[in-house]
């Protein structure tokens, strides 16, 4: 389910607050859980079980660690870890390395048909789930978390229907005590109705609009330089739209049932390093990868070298977790690179040198270059917008014949990313201007969704 859909809107957003506020507070969180079910399995009700699976053994788990101690209390994590890892790996890899396989028996003289070749669909929200569980399991092996209450409480963590299709990843330390009791109140309420319109706006007016440049480079398979570029351009702002709508309105459904949900954008592109954009992108992956790979690893403990290797190593493993393919590996390797690169050179880097409004452009120049290898579909079609960027002709131009408005899309949408206040900074501001702009941004989203269809968040498919 959509959080721009009618069904969600119009139907399920109003029974959930109804059944929510009629209910008394010891079942507010089994209300959250049975509607969070619903919403899970709209689609695909055997999804579920899945997710059911990753709970149960969780919770089970962390309730036998805490009263373990030595080799069981690992043996308890290692069973928590080991189940949802192996269901993210099977259902999100096994078609990957299938695939490989496959590539494997070519070359080898008569080993065509001996392994499979497995088409798994990627159930919806399970790169995001499984991360939460993880996270739960191995603070409490840590001793950073006590043990959740029941396991109601932990299944709603869990299964929160706000953040459990894309994030944030919201580990459950953050929340336990408000899973035990949180403020519900008319001002929290408001403020959550301000981040939710803002992010429908920016979903469907803004996402959904500069997305129609995106196939002048992906998809086209003889892009000028121009269109190239433009694509490319489209496709930055499209996915920081859509995504940090996501998130705005994750935050804003979760004030609703008096949950506050942390940050996950913040301005990224103002960043002025590929360092400070990743403390800016995705905020509760990027510090997830820290804590429970990069730390583990040996951070920066063991050495330059050890520290470079350890950079590469997570920044890979966070291209796979976008998906099984060799684009979104190469796509963390350019940002292994890159992060690498800036610690060795340190103040000596380029970049550091300039002022830092040169420095932000500069930075999202090489950002863009890396969205080239994620948003494409193959190696072949990444290899092909790079020779059209930096080789492509400059004839006649399909954009500028069929979307002359496109300029204008892309110099509002890039300047406001670059000039304006994020949605964290425009929600604290309580003035009539501000309350009457959401307001106006509230009702122009629901005019364009009951105009046009709307189209599903990008970061579902991860």
């Amino acid at each position: 389910m959509v959080f721009s859909s009618y069904s969600f809107l119009f139907f399920f957003l109003p029974a959930v607050l109804l059944a929510y506020y009629l209910s008394p507070n010891r079942f507010k969180n089994l209300t959250l859980l049975g509607f969070s079910f619903v919403f899970y399995s709209w689609t695909k009700p055997i999804y579920a079980l899945l997710l059911a699976t990753s709970i149960v053994v969780s919770y089970a788990s962390g309730q036998r660690m805490s009263r373990a101690q030595g080799r069981r209390k690992k043996a308890w994590l290692l069973l928590s870890v080991a189940t949802n890892l192996g269901l993210l790996a099977f259902f999100k890899y096994a078609g990957m390395f299938s695939t490989w396989g496959s590539y494997l028996e070519d070359l080898l003289t008569g080993a065509k048909g001996i392994i499979p070749i497995i088409k798994v669909a990627l159930p919806i929200g399970i790169s995001f789930y499984v991360f939460q569980a993880i996270s739960y399991s191995v603070d409490l092996f840590r001793k950073e978390a006590k043990p959740a209450r029941s396991l109601v409480d932990f299944a709603t963590y869990i299964a929160l229907f706000p953040q459990l299709i894309a994030g944030p990843i919201v580990r459950y330390r953050t929340i336990a005590e408000q899973l035990i009791e949180r403020e519900h109140s008319w001002s929290k309420f408001l403020f959550g109705t301000r981040f939710f319109a803002m992010g429908l706006f920016k979903k469907v007016a803004i996402a959904d609009t500069v997305a129609l440049g995106v196939g002048f480079a992906f998809g086209n398979p003889e892009p000028t330089c121009l269109e190239a570029w433009v694509g490319v351009l489209c496709y930055a702002l499209q996915i920081y739209y859509d995504f940090s709508a996501y998130s705005d309105m994750a935050v804003g459904l979760g004030l609703f049932f008096g949950f506050d949900f942390p940050q996950n954008f913040n301005s990224p592109y103002k960043s002025v390093s590929i360092t400070d954009f990743w403390r800016r992108w995705h905020i509760s992956l990027s510090s997830w990868l820290r804590d429970y790979l990069y730390l583990p690893l040996g951070g920066n403990r063991s050495g330059p070298r050890r520290t470079y290797l350890n950079l590469m190593i997570v920044m890979a493993l966070g291209g796979l977790w976008h998906g099984a393919s060799l684009v979104f590996l190469i796509w963390g390797l350019w940002h292994g690179v890159l992060l690498a690169v800036e610690r060795i050179m340190g103040a000596r880097h380029p970049i550091s040198k300039l002022p830092k409004p040169l420095a932000a452009l500069l930075t999202f120049f090489l950002v863009c270059l890396g969205w080239v290898p994620f948003r494409a579909k193959s190696l072949g079609e990444m290899a092909g917008i790079f020779l059209s960027m930096f080789g492509g002709g400059w004839g006649p131009s399909s954009m500028l014949q069929n979307f002359p408005e496109v300029g204008w899309v892309l110099l509002v949408c890039g300047s406001a990313v670059f000039a304006c206040p994020n949605s964290w900074v425009l929600a604290r501001r309580e003035s009539l201007w501000d309350l009457s702009r959401d307001l106006v941004a509230f009702w122009v989203a629901l005019v364009v969704i009951l105009v046009y269809s709307g189209s599903p968040f990008l970061y579902f498919q991860f």
